[in-house]
């Protein structure tokens, strides 16, 4: 897996005045941390920390974060995204958490499914139905699959796939006690037509036993 490459530089001023007038200078605040260390205030490009995410693609992002301390003196942290704040009309970035790595200490992050075939079950009607989209693993940091793929190809009606049905190559676990559903095929449902009650012709007619009413030739 390549780590992308992200320039960072530090900052001092903290609140939410400071943080306002980074964002309008397209710059979006930031924390580095990790175990053992002290967080750093940091502040990113906007416009290169959204390139970044869309070199990634989906799953997990890794960066190689370079912080320029000053013109002479530079260094550079493995980091991955711990949580990502963007604002919740404009969906503008709000704020970014790094969290340094060890490239020989797990990490967990959480990996894509990946449906591959075309099920028994689909082509007989059924219904293709992701329980889980993505899955949480922990695993070496070069070692983060892409995605986790899942054959469905003899999925029949009703069948699913469950975490204990997933094999991963290399070091890699899955973080759940339960086993879990991960797809299924649902059975059409089959609508029934509603019975037609049979209308009651009342108009016109006189129950037995009953005298028709006279006209009197007037109306209310």
């Amino acid at each position: 897996m390549d780590f992308i490459e992200l320039k960072a530089i530090p900052r001092t001023e903290t609140g939410n005045g400071p943080a306002r007038r980074l964002r309008m200078a397209g710059q979006i605040p930031a924390v580095l941390y990790g175990p053992g260390t002290e967080p750093v205030r940091l502040s990113v490009n906007t416009n290169d920390f959204d390139q970044a995410l869309k070199k990634s693609g989906a799953g997990q992002l890794f960066l190689n974060l370079i912080i320029k301390n000053s013109e002479t003196d530079t260094r550079s942290a493995m980091v991955m995204i711990k949580e990502l704040q963007t604002h919740p009309v404009s969906r503008n970035f709000h704020h970014v958490d790094f969290y340094e790595i060890a490239m020989d200490r797990k990490v967990k992050v959480k990996v894509p499914v990946v449906t591959t075939g075309k099920s028994k079950g689909v082509e007989l009607g059924g219904i293709l139905q992701i329980i889980r989209r993505e899955l949480e693993i922990l695993c070496l940091p070069l070692k983060v699959p892409e995605s986790i793929e899942i054959d469905i190809t003899d999925l029949d009606m009703g069948d699913a796939i469950h975490i204990e049905d997933i094999s991963l190559e290399g070091d890699i676990e899955f973080l759940y006690e339960e086993n879990i559903t991960i797809v299924t095929i649902l059975s059409p449902k089959v609508e029934e037509e509603p019975e037609e009650e049979e209308e009651e012709e009342i108009e016109g007619e006189v129950a037995e036993g009953e005298e028709e009413a006279p006209e009197t030739g007037e109306k209310e």
